[in-house]
């Protein structure tokens, strides 16, 4: 009795710890796709930066044999401003010029933030983390929702939802929001997605091809790039990240918000389609991720809510 005893003694701090850590990872599946995703915490959590929102990290994603999230960067640390997977979403902040110096700002879907004496918003940038506000997890068989509640912090406040859902019977994943102010303030931001795909964790290069809604129009040129109609290709690989920031040719319709990645030499892609309108749209890729990046517009009153869902078909070919 007392060998058990001592038995037990030794084992339950270790479980504890492991039950711990096993709480901040969440595994979904519709019986087509199987995801992984990381889950928000202040202390322990895989991604602990103060540019991209904390909920819906996605550090795995399978369907049919191919893969569509994971690691792109050499170098981890949680609190560095994109050491992250998935499709996750930065918001403009809210308060940052009107904050005093060691006053507070606010991040969507991250906290209040404090501002340090600078000459203006470091975006690649770590802000201390001074009110991150409560977050509320309940996981499904195939769905995580996420709420986010934010206290006021200089007049802002919200709650935040964000459901990551995988739907009965299709390859397909749409990611639900809806954000209400419950603030004294106005909610004026803008949101987009980055998009951080690595498909089958091949090198960027050719092969890869992103397909648009529209006939695309780009003010800069890329050696490795070749852009035709509404179609961008590589033609060599990409040893260099690659950026064009507010391409053209889109229009105000929800129906612009339209982007297909493919990999043709493994025979994956993804459609990301939304039930916005695109406020502008740039694009990025380095050597292991490519990045369509679809900003949408938001304003919120007082008391009112704005919703938005995201949708990836996932296909083979």
């Amino acid at each position: 009795m007392k060998k058990f005893l001592f038995l037990m003694a030794i084992c339950l701090p270790v479980s504890c710890q492991n039950a711990k850590e096993e709480s901040l990872e969440a595994e979904i599946t519709n019986g087509l796709i199987a995801a992984k995703l990381h889950l928000p915490d202040a202390e322990k959590g895989y991604y602990r930066g103060s540019r991209f929102d904390w909920s819906g990290v996605i550090p795995e994603l399978k369907y049919d044999g191919h893969d569509y999230f994971g690691q792109w960067f050499r170098d981890y640390n949680p609190t560095t401003h994109d050491a992250i997977c998935g499709p996750v979403e930065e918001f403009l902040p809210l308060g940052y010029e009107e904050a005093p110096v060691n006053g507070e700002f606010v991040r969507i879907g991250i906290g209040g933030l404090r501002k340090p004496a600078e000459a203006g918003l470091q975006r690649f940038g770590y802000y201390e983390l001074v009110n991150p506000g409560q977050w509320k997890i309940k996981r499904a068989k195939d769905h995580v929702v996420f709420t986010h509640h934010l206290k006021d912090v200089a007049g802002y406040a919200y709650e935040y939802q964000k459901t990551v859902r995988l739907i009965k019977g299709k390859p397909q994943m749409v990611l639900a929001h809806r954000l209400k102010n419950t603030g004294k303030k106005a909610i004026r931001t803008n949101v987009y997605n980055h998009n951080f795909f690595t498909l089958d964790h091949q090198p960027v290069g050719p092969g890869i091809v992103v397909k648009f809604a529209y006939p695309l129009g780009v003010t800069s040129e890329n050696p490795a790039i070749s852009i035709t109609g509404s179609q961008l290709e590589y033609m060599a690989e990409s040893r260099r990240p690659v950026y064009f920031d507010d391409m053209t040719g889109h229009s105000q319709r929800v129906e612009d918000y339209d982007f297909r990645l493919e990999n043709h030499n493994t025979g994956c892609g993804v459609r990301i389609t939304a039930d916005r309108p695109v406020l502008k749209i740039a694009y990025w890729s380095s050597t292991l991720t490519q990045c369509p990046e679809p900003y949408m517009e938001i304003d919120i009153q007082p008391g009112e809510s704005f919703t938005w869902d995201i949708t990836y078909d996932f296909y083979t070919f």
